[in-house]
């Protein structure tokens, strides 16, 4: 376990416990009392915990964790699907992304696929919210990148509010990858952020065509807010760790799957 599996572990442990004590987390993850400080510290400097003599508490950012942390979870889940996302975007398109680490997989698949282009002219355009993702892009010169405008949120580098509506309004997409929180196949699918949902569902109102890119971890899993009903999403790209009565749901709820 490198140390940003640890940190991600940690926080999770914390957000689940409410405390936690050093000398316990030390045995549980087979590290040095000492490490487990360290790591304690580091999270307290971000505002991620409260230190407690011996331990920590958690406080109300615990529950959603900053993108660095969230990437060392899942990875090769979220790469498979990010492949399997990126070979749907054909000459042309117009592609939306939101914030999100799975998300972000999809965006380094377009990063590196071949220029099928003529050169000077941009093989398609990627429309995102995030400004990962946006980083990562803005240098392929076979990318044309649009950025919404927004207030950035730390958490997810996402931009929300009324800029970033203002800007979504007077786009059209071809093709919406939509990273999620969770996606029930009655209800559809969540972000924990009231914020971030409000611009990932205007984003699927303008888009043509909705994917939704989720790991087995967020499939029949809840959230604070809602983004869109399962009516709203043409597919549904997981892994192959999804409880498969599950993704029968959605497939009985008219929601084609593929698992990857």
């Amino acid at each position: 376990m490198d140390r940003y599996e640890r940190l991600s572990t940690l926080l999770d442990l914390l957000g689940t416990r409410g405390k936690v004590d050093v000398d316990d987390l030390a045995a549980e993850l087979a590290v040095s009392a000492a490490t487990i400080r360290r790591d304690l510290d580091h999270l307290a400097e971000q505002q991620l915990l409260t230190r407690t003599r011996g331990g920590a508490v958690a406080n109300n950012t615990a529950y959603d964790l900053p993108l660095r942390y969230k990437t060392a979870r899942n990875t090769s889940q979220k790469e498979r699907i990010g492949k399997a996302a990126a070979a749907l975007v054909a000459k042309g398109m117009v592609v939306g992304l939101n914030g999100g680490t799975t998300t972000t997989e999809i965006a380094r698949a377009l990063a590196v696929r071949p220029a099928a282009t003529t050169p000077g002219e941009p093989a398609f355009t990627v429309v995102t919210n995030a400004l990962n993702i946006a980083n990562e892009l803005a240098v392929r010169p076979h990318v044309k990148i649009v950025v919404t405008g927004g207030v950035a949120r730390p958490q997810s580098f996402e931009l929300t509010g009324p800029l970033s509506a203002f800007i979504i309004e007077e786009l059209t997409l071809d093709l919406l990858f939509l990273g999620v929180d969770a996606i029930d196949p009655r209800l559809g699918a969540y972000a924990h952020h009231e914020g971030e949902a409000t611009v990932n569902r205007l984003m699927a109102a303008r888009s043509r065509r909705v994917v939704i890119t989720a790991d087995s971890t967020k499939i029949g899993a809840n959230a604070f807010a809602r983004i869109c009903p399962p009516t709203a999403v043409d597919l549904l790209i997981t892994d192959t760790g999804a409880d498969p009565t599950t993704l029968a749901g959605f497939t009985a709820a008219g929601v084609p799957v593929e698992a990857v």
